[in-house]
C-alpha cells in the first residue's frame, strides 16, 4: 500500500468499491487490494449482516467512507442524526477522511435519494462551504467533496462548474474527490471541453480520483458504473494525475457487477499512469493541509 503523503491526504494507492457480491471472495482469498471504499448509508446501523462483514474486512484492509445523503448544498442545513450515525461509523473505521458530493437533495426533511446539482452562483458556494465547515467540525475528519455527474443546468449559474468547486473547497479549506467520468459525463450532457474541467481546479485540493463507466444514449450520456472505465475517461485520468500527483484512486462498479478479479483488474489499469508520474515526480516543497475542523488530515 502506498504510504506517502499528497496534498495533505495520504495516497492510499488503487482502491475498489467495497460491494455485497465480492464479500465471499474477499474474506475467503484475502487479494491484494490497497483499499475499500463504503457507500456510509449502508453501514449506519446498529447491528445485522453489513456490519459483521464490514468488521471483518477491517480486520485485513483499510476502508474510506464516501457519503451520499450528507446533501451539503440543501439551504435546510445538515441532519445533525444522521452526522450523529455517521460519526459513529467513523469511529468504527477509523477512516481518515471521508466524501460526500457538491449537490442538494432534500427539502424540508423529505429526501430525493438523488444527488441533485446546485445552482452554481456565490451565494451556494458560500451555504455549502459553511455545511461543509460544520460537518468538518462535528465529525472531526476532512471532507473532500465530490463533482456530480449531471444532466439539468441552473440559468441563474454565475460562473462554471469547475469555477463552483473551487469556490466552494477554497471558502471551506476542504479536499476535492474529482471524479473524472462524472466531468466526462457532464461535458457531454452540456456541451464544455472536460479537459477545462481537470485543468482548472485547484490540483493542490483533490485528495481522492474515481474512475468509472457510462452509457452512451441518443441524447445522453449516462453515469451507470456497469461496465468497464472508457478511452475518453482514462485520458482525463492521466491529465489529473499528471496535475495532481499520484493520488488515491477509486473504481466503481456498482451495476452488473462482474466477479471481483476482473473488477480488480480494471481498477489496476490505473497503475500505468500512476507509475508514469512517480518515475517524472520532481522535488516539491510539501503541500498545505486542508485545516478545516482543525483536525490533522490523514
Amino acid at each position: 500500500m502506498a504510504a506517502n503523503k499528497h496534498n495533505g491526504f495520504t495516497n492510499l494507492g488503487i482502491g475498489i468499491g467495497l460491494r455485497i457480491p465480492h464479500y465471499e471472495h474477499i474474506l475467503s482469498k484475502k487479494p491484494l487490494v490497497d483499499w475499500f471504499e463504503i457507500i456510509s448509508e449502508n453501514y449506519m446501523l446498529d447491528a445485522g449482516r453489513p456490519l459483521q462483514m464490514l468488521d471483518q474486512i477491517l480486520e485485513q484492509y483499510q476502508v474510506i467512507q464516501h457519503g451520499v445523503a450528507m446533501y451539503l448544498g440543501s439551504a435546510k442545513g445538515l441532519n445533525k442524526e444522521h452526522l450523529r450515525r455517521l460519526k459513529a461509523l467513523i469511529k468504527r473505521t477509523k477512516t481518515p477522511f471521508l466524501s460526500d458530493h457538491l449537490c442538494w437533495g432534500s427539502v424540508d426533511g423529505t429526501y430525493s435519494h438523488d444527488l441533485l446539482p446546485m445552482p452554481y452562483t456565490f451565494g451556494a458556494a458560500t451555504v455549502m462551504a459553511r455545511r461543509i465547515r460544520e460537518a468538518m467540525d462535528m465529525l472531526e475528519v476532512p471532507i473532500c467533496v465530490e463533482n456530480v455527474s449531471s444532466y439539468a443546468e441552473f440559468h441563474q449559474s454565475q460562473m462554471t462548474e469547475w469555477e463552483f468547486l473551487t469556490e466552494v473547497v477554497e471558502q471551506a479549506d476542504c479536499g476535492i474527490l474529482l471524479d473524472v467520468n462524472n466531468i466526462y459525463v457532464s461535458s457531454q450532457n452540456h456541451n464544455f471541453n472536460p479537459m477545462d474541467y481537470v485543468n482548472g481546479v485547484p490540483h493542490e485540493r483533490v485528495g481522492q480520483i474515481h474512475i468509472a463507466g457510462h452509457s452512451q444514449f441518443e441524447k445522453y450520456i449516462l453515469d451507470t458504473h456497469d461496465h468497464p472505465v472508457l478511452d475518453p475517461v482514462w485520458k482525463l485520468y492521466a491529465r489529473a494525475i499528471e496535475l495532481c500527483g499520484p493520488t488515491s484512486t477509486l473504481l466503481e462498479w456498482d451495476a452488473h457487477i462482474p466477479p471481483f478479479e476482473e473488477v480488480h483488474r480494471e481498477a489496476l489499469k490505473a497503475r500505468k499512469f500512476l507509475d508514469v508520474v512517480e518515475a517524472q515526480k520532481p522535488n516539491k516543497a510539501p503541500a498545505r493541509v486542508p485545516t478545516g475542523s482543525g483536525c490533522e488530515a490523514s
